[in-house]
């Protein structure tokens, strides 16, 4: 008899109205997809059924371009979609925030930034100097003391350099005391720059966009959930529930969601290759 009464259990359940007031909101690289590569039809056909029963939302680092090269038109396939950690906001497909940069410390404190990048770089003796020294950005400035403009040789060269000599290190330091006023962020990573930005516009800036009052549930689904990972804040968030996906398997996100929510899961992903 149970095994006969499962089946209408679900049936029950799948024809249930959407609940709104649980979210599922996802990382994208090794959350939804492979690191970098686009995301499987299965994993696609898995997240509709999900949104017919919660709402779902993807909150990613990359801008709105990026992030539609990997899993496609993002705005309408969720509830919530965020570029760039919040800092482009849609809700059902229409852009809700937009923020910069630039509307944050206002063009003064970012003239002031900037001037004294080029001021230090003009005093700045290293063995190779290049072109595109300050890269601005939505949300940040990349600073670079070779310039992005040079070649890989020579930004293996600077790497080197720069691992014997702290060229970015000093600098960060000497911008921490000078630009303390504006409670900034410094970012050293890769081999030729740094990125600069402001405390808390990590993930957790997508959540003003999700009112305490609207939810009673926020499961958060990441793989880079460890401390310094760029998952951390919002995986440890008082307003989530996080979740995480230590080996960067899209499947295992699938099999999470299946037991949280009562879905079938699909037996095998497509690999990024074949589609």
């Amino acid at each position: 008899l149970e095994n006969l009464e499962k089946p209408v259990c679900r049936a029950a359940a799948a024809s249930m109205p959407k609940n709104p007031r649980v979210l599922a909101l996802f990382d994208v690289d090794g959350t939804l997809t492979e690191p970098r590569k686009t995301v499987s039809p299965e994993t696609l056909s898995f997240l509709a059924t999900l949104r017919e029963k919660i709402a779902i939302g993807v909150v990613g680092g990359s801008d709105l371009v990026k992030q539609k090269e990997q899993l496609g038109d993002s705005p309408s396939l969720f509830d919530w979609c965020f570029a760039e950690n919040g800092l482009l906001a849609h809700k059902d497909g229409v852009v809700i925030g937009q923020t910069s940069l630039v509307q944050h410390l206002g063009e003064e404190n970012l003239k002031r930034l900037i001037n004294w990048v080029l001021a230090y770089f003009a005093q700045l003796d290293i063995p190779v100097k290049r072109g595109t020294f300050v890269e601005f950005r939505q949300g940040m400035l990349n600073v670079s003391p070779i310039g992005r403009n040079c070649s890989r040789e020579e930004r293996n060269e600077f790497e080197k350099f720069d691992l014997a000599n702290k060229v970015r290190e000093t600098m960060v330091a000497r911008m921490k005391e000078e630009f303390a006023d504006l409670k900034l962020t410094f970012s050293i990573g890769g081999q030729i720059s740094f990125d600069v930005f402001p405390e808390g516009w990590d993930k957790t800036f997508c959540l003003q966009y999700l009112p305490h009052a609207d939810f009673d549930e926020i499961h958060f689904f990441g793989d880079k959930t460890f401390v310094g990972g760029n998952d951390y804040e919002i995986f440890t968030s008082p307003r989530t529930v996080g979740h995480s996906i230590d080996d960067a398997d899209p499947m295992t996100t699938l099999k999470k969601l299946s037991t949280l929510f009562d879905l079938p899961c699909p037996p095998s992903l497509t690999p990024p290759a074949a589609h």
